[in-house]
Formats: C-alpha cells, structure tokens, sequence
C-alpha cells in the first residue's frame, strides 16, 4: 500500500538520478504489491520473493524508461508478469514429456557434470571469485551471505544487524556492480 506522504514521482525522479534512499524507499513502498501478486502466481514464498527480487532489479536498472504517465505499480507489476512468464518457460523447458503408447516417458538430464565440465566449473568460480574481490568488503559480503552460503534474506538480516529491506537493496546493488565488473574486466 503507498503512503500518501510520499510523494512517488518526487522519488522516481531521484532514483532516475541514482539515489539509492529513492530506491530503496520505493522498494519498501512497493515490495508487498509485487510480492503478494507473485506469490498468488506462484504458491511458493521463496520463488516469489526471488522473482520479486529480480522484479525490482529490472525496474531500477530500466527506470529510466518508466512513463509518469502511468501508475508505477503498475508498471512494476507488468515487469514481475514478465519475469514470471520467463520463469515459466524456463521450467517448461526442464522437464520435455514424450508420449509413447499411451504411456508418459520424461526425458531426464544427467546432471551429474564430467570431468571437462568440473574443470570449467572450477576455472569460472576462480574468475568470478576474482570478479568478487573487486567489490568493496560489504558487497562481497552480502553476495557471499546469500549465494555461497545460501542464506534466506531473513537470516542475512539477522546475520547483519539490519532490516530486510536493506538488505535487498544491497543485494540489488552488489548484483549490479558485480555485473559491471564482469562486463567491463580491463576498467576495474
């Protein structure tokens, strides 16, 4: 639910400029609409708060497109829409049914990597693993906290002292700059 005491168009303006406290206001203005439409999409809390995540992510890497001509939760809803329609296809095309004499056969991956595929497993986590030192401290930290140790964005908040809000928001950040680094090796 949005506050009237804030006034939304004020604060795109400002994030449009990159201040991270628009961000991060409109991020606690808005997370429940998207949260609660995604979790009525998908049943599950985790999927939902993930696609949630992403849904912020592409809006605020993209605000610069946003039209004030329409209302900006309904703009974040029609990006989460999408990113949920995206997942749906990329789980669709997981699991391929093959039917044969009238009985179902599924077509199941081997995950199970080779020894070629470990090798460019390990080269790739010592280059983003280098990627990741480039960061300052506090970045590596909160992507260390939520993707090496697999940490729920609750107990990073409780981990970190801090609410779980801002932990999104940094988490968003540190994917960003991390990104960029990826992205752009010979500039960092």
């Amino acid at each position: 639910m949005v506050n009237k005491n804030i006034d939304i168009a004020d604060l795109i303006e400002k994030a449009k400029k990159d201040d991270q406290k628009a961000f991060n206001t409109l991020l606690n203005t808005y997370w429940s609409d998207v949260y609660r439409f995604q979790f009525s999409k998908t049943g599950d809390e985790d999927e939902a708060e993930d696609i949630t995540i992403k849904t912020f992510s592409k809006a605020f890497d993209k605000i610069h497109l946003y039209n004030n001509r329409y209302n900006f939760k309904t703009w974040l809803i029609s990006i989460s829409k999408n990113i949920f329609i995206d997942h749906l296809r990329k789980e669709r095309t997981n699991t391929i049914s093959i039917n044969k004499k009238e009985s179902e056969a599924y077509k199941i991956f081997d995950e199970t990597p080779s020894a070629e595929d470990q090798l460019i497993i390990d080269q790739n986590l010592a280059q983003l693993l280098h990627y990741l030192k480039q960061l300052k401290p506090h970045h590596q930290e909160i992507i260390n906290l939520r993707y090496f140790r697999e940490m729920s964005y609750k107990e990073m908040a409780e981990k970190l002292n801090e609410p779980m809000s801002n932990i999104k928001v940094k988490l968003l950040r540190a994917k960003k700059l991390l990104a960029e680094i990826i992205q752009n090796p010979s500039e960092n």
